[in-house]
């Protein structure tokens, strides 16, 4: 099967997802058909510990569409994403998660749109089956800040589903940082945006991939990706800290005047002390957090390695 000039390429990140890769493929492969055009599955194996890769590899083997990519070592899920985005070839790439909770069969909903003349189409999540309330809540919450303090307005309750231009791939595969946020990258390009929403369903098999650690770095590296409100958070709490101070000085003086005794000894001073090296501390930590990805910029890693490199066109 001719696989030189695929219309579309799905993108799937993998990390242990034995379970899921054959119903992944299934289901992939019945929507794709009913499009009557060319298309490849772009498998990227992100170090698993599973038979994930021994999956993606016989797969490949029966069916020229599916496109395997091996890392060398476990580099994370956006940059498993970022590779998939490298060596894809269709003229629309559309990124999906191997847990099956993005149901495949909205990538037609996502065609539909970009035959339209939309450049990104992005899934909005109406409904999130199988998630715990704090997961939502979580999430909500991760969402509704994101939009208040970085400079991109990123559409709330959306994901890495979603459809992109070839041009946008283009422009996104430029962009080389480490500290990747996609879907706030996608938003940043610019180009005609719309949404298509969808119903989350549970996970198909397996475990998540995503714990609570994970979570908090990857909203880590959202903010600091696309705001500089930490820093600025940490200016105001000097400013505040230097206001109370200064308002404070005539105050303890004139209560010592006037001989009020309760802020004798050294009690004060230490909470003053205390509470200026608490504010020093979190603001040379949150300097760190940027000067850390500076430090990671400025090595010049590659971003990942392949174990192999992917099969030529057929």
């Amino acid at each position: 099967m001719n696989t030189a000039s695929p219309r579309y390429s799905i993108v799937a990140p993998i990390y242990n997802e034995e379970g899921n890769i054959p119903e992944l493929y299934q289901r992939v492969s019945n929507v794709m058909d009913q499009t009557g055009e060319p298309w490849e599955l772009v498998l990227v194996d992100d170090g698993s510990r599973d038979r994930s890769r021994e999956l993606i590899s016989e797969l490949a083997q029966k069916d020229s569409r599916v496109r395997p990519v091996i890392f060398a070592r476990n580099f994370g899920h956006q940059i498993a994403v970022t590779a998939g985005l490298d060596y894809s070839r269709g003229d629309a790439v559309v990124i999906i998660d191997a847990d099956l909770q993005d149901p495949p069969e909205v990538i037609l909903d996502l065609i539909e749109k970009w035959k339209e003349g939309y450049e990104v189409v992005y899934a909005t999540r109406a409904e999130r089956e199988g998630e715990t309330w704090f997961k939502l809540f979580t999430a909500a919450a991760f969402y509704r800040l994101i939009q208040r303090i970085t400079d991109v307005d990123i559409p709330m309750d959306t994901g890495d589903f979603r459809l992109l231009d070839r041009k946008v791939v283009e422009v996104l595969n430029q962009m080389r940082e480490r500290h990747r946020f996609l879907r706030g990258m996608s938003v940043w390009v610019g180009f005609r945006q719309t949404g298509v929403e969808y119903q989350r369903a549970e996970r198909y098999a397996g475990e998540t991939k995503y714990p609570l650690s994970k979570m908090i770095q990857f909203a880590s590296d959202a903010i600091t990706s696309f705001s500089y409100f930490p820093l600025q958070l940490a200016m105001y709490l000097g400013f505040i800290t230097a206001g109370l101070s200064i308002i404070a000085i005539p105050v303890v003086i004139a209560l010592r005047l006037a001989g009020w005794h309760a802020f004798q000894g050294q009690a004060s001073t230490l909470i003053a002390v205390l509470f200026l090296g608490g504010v020093q501390l979190i603001s040379l930590g949150i300097l760190g957090e940027y000067v850390g990805r500076l430090y990671d910029e400025a090595k010049g890693r590659p971003l990942y390695i392949l174990r192999e490199d992917p099969p030529e066109s057929q």
